[in-house]
């Protein structure tokens, strides 16, 4: 397969996904009639607000697929993450598919979606073309790290493996273990832990009234990702 091929995959990956939510029910959290522990509003789940990152993300993404189909189809530094973001689009794509029936099935598939993601991001140069080949990625893969955690603690607490606050304390820890582990390996591309704080500042927000707890464990995630980038980048 050649890198053109491999571009033009990559475009048509992208555009499937971001055209998905035209097709498929709105998601706005997995149905607690799913579940057999009815919690209306999961700790863990930020505010709705924060989703709305995907729309810049679908955007950048699309951007990045158009470069990489012309000027940059032959360029080995874009080539190298395709692979990685075809999978991770179709992966997406079938997460909205399922999302709404399925729920265990597609947090599953989310986790598959960050392997993917992660992949892209790890194999993708932050220099040349910063803002056109890293970053798009480097946004997906920040917030996937979070959205993968946010399902997995939903299911937990929903079917009462552990209390609510409890799967969301849990799932916070394992955000943060992922992002400052990714960050350190990308120390010159902030914008994935900056996506991972918007996360976690969502979890602020939706925690701020009922659940203080989850709400100061998210602001401190929050400061530490940010005393990680700022750590990384004096170091760079």
């Amino acid at each position: 397969m050649t890198p053109m091929i491999r571009a033009i995959l990559l475009l048509a990956a992208t555009i499937g996904f971001a055209l998905t939510p035209a097709l498929t029910p709105p998601v706005a959290g997995y149905d607690p009639a799913l579940f057999p522990v009815q919690i209306a509003r999961p700790a863990i789940q930020p505010a709705g607000y924060a989703f709305a990152i995907w729309g810049v993300i679908y955007v950048w993404l699309i951007t990045h697929a158009v470069f990489g189909v012309w000027p940059k189809r032959d360029v080995p530094e874009w080539d190298a993450p395709r692979l990685w973001l075809i999978a991770a689009a179709l992966l997406g794509a079938l997460w909205l598919v399922v999302s709404p029936d399925y729920p265990r099935s597609a947090t599953a598939v989310i986790w598959a979606m960050l392997a993917a993601a992660l992949g892209a991001f790890l194999r993708t140069p932050t220099l040349p073309d910063r803002w056109m080949l890293s970053a798009p990625i480097a946004m997906l893969a920040g917030w996937v790290s979070a959205a993968a955690a946010v399902a997995l603690g939903v299911v937990l607490a929903r079917d009462g493996y552990l209390p609510d606050v409890v799967s969301a304390v849990v799932m916070l820890a394992l955000v943060l273990a992922i992002a400052v582990t990714v960050q350190m390996r990308k120390p010159a591309m902030p914008v994935y832990g900056l996506t991972v704080i918007w996360a976690l500042a969502g979890v602020i927000w939706a925690n701020r009234s009922d659940n203080l707890i989850v709400a100061v464990i998210a602001g401190s995630g929050i400061a530490i990702m940010v005393l990680t980038i700022l750590a990384l980048r004096k170091r760079a």
